[in-house]
């Protein structure tokens, strides 16, 4: 694992505190040590990763941030929402969520041209990723339009995005779900390959209380204690990157470029505005996040670590 650390401008917040009646900057001398999974998680990370001292890992597999965050070798970590939970369950509750940062930005891509609804799948074999978001979302999905994967429809599954849009490009797969800003990738390299379902679309139809909820931001515990005022600041600069990489500028689709995770400055415009970046914190991010995480409860317990998380999981500030 390469560890990207960029040492260009260091913390400026500078917080009020009436108890005294004086100011201080108290994120001074303080890292932020930060992972996070290559792709639409870490897209709106990447201003932050140009414009502040704090140190970042990019990840290929959600498998390898868990021991990062056990053995206290990062603070913070975006990651796919369905582990966010799995992981406080797992780690005796000692990690909270500090926010939402992306929500649906899956695709269902197709080389035959016949896909045009979620029942043109039945008898059909889908290429997705293994053990995330993904996976219980197309599941939700395909079972509330009648189609129960594994009898009515295949799914091949694969442990990483790469992968399964190398399956595409090599002509295994004809079919494949995928996020941004893969769909933009293989489209863009794909002659014939065309956008047949938004998978966010097909979730709202049959589910339309609780959005689709990839990505969340989560803190080691003892951090979070320690550091009120790193962590209120680190939050600042993460809603500012976010703004950042959602304002549909050529040099916010050069970092998605700089950084590897789109080929160039074309793929990452059509891509970026597809990932749906946002910064949901607070009550907002605990009402919306608990709701779908009782959707994913109710189709397979596991999906979240066996149970729903408890009430202080949510950092609310």
């Amino acid at each position: 694992m390469k560890r990207i650390s960029l040492l260009l401008l260091s913390l400026s917040a500078i917080f009020l505190f009436s108890a005294c009646g004086r100011t201080q900057n108290p994120t001074d001398d303080i890292t932020v040590r930060v992972a996070a999974l290559r792709g639409p998680t870490a897209i709106g990370l990447l201003h932050m990763m140009e414009t502040t001292e704090h140190e970042f890992e990019l990840l290929g597999a959600p498998i390898e941030v868990a021991p990062l965050l056990a053995l206290g070798q990062v603070d913070v970590a975006a990651v796919p929402s369905h582990l966010a939970s799995v992981f406080y369950n797992q780690m005796e509750g000692s990690v909270q969520a500090l926010a939402v940062v992306t929500l649906g930005v899956l695709h269902i891509v197709d080389m035959t041209g016949e896909v045009q609804t979620v029942s043109d799948l039945a008898g059909r074999t889908i290429y997705s990723i293994e053990g995330a978001t993904p996976e219980f979302a197309l599941n939700y999905v395909l079972r509330h339009n009648g189609l129960i994967p594994g009898e009515d429809v295949f799914v091949e599954f694969y442990s990483e995005p790469t992968m399964v849009a190398a399956a595409l490009e090599t002509g295994l797969a004809e079919i494949a779900l995928l996020p941004e800003p893969f769909v933009s990738t293989v489209l863009a390299r794909i002659d014939g390959l065309r956008l047949a379902l938004d998978l966010t679309e097909e979730w709202n139809r049959v589910q339309p209380d609780y959005g689709l909820i990839m990505s969340v931001v989560i803190a080691r515990r003892d951090f979070l204690e320690k550091n009120p005022a790193v962590v209120a600041a680190f939050m600042e600069e993460y809603a500012r990157s976010i703004a950042y990489m959602t304002s549909g500028t050529a040099e916010a689709a050069q970092l998605a470029v700089d950084y590897g995770l789109v080929p160039n400055i074309n793929v990452a415009l059509q891509a970026l505005p597809r990932t749906h970046m946002v910064f949901i914190n607070g009550e907002t991010m605990k009402r919306n996040l608990l709701g779908f995480y009782r959707v994913l409860y109710d189709e397979n317990p596991a999906s979240i670590g066996g149970r729903l998380p408890d009430e202080d999981f949510f950092f609310i500030p």
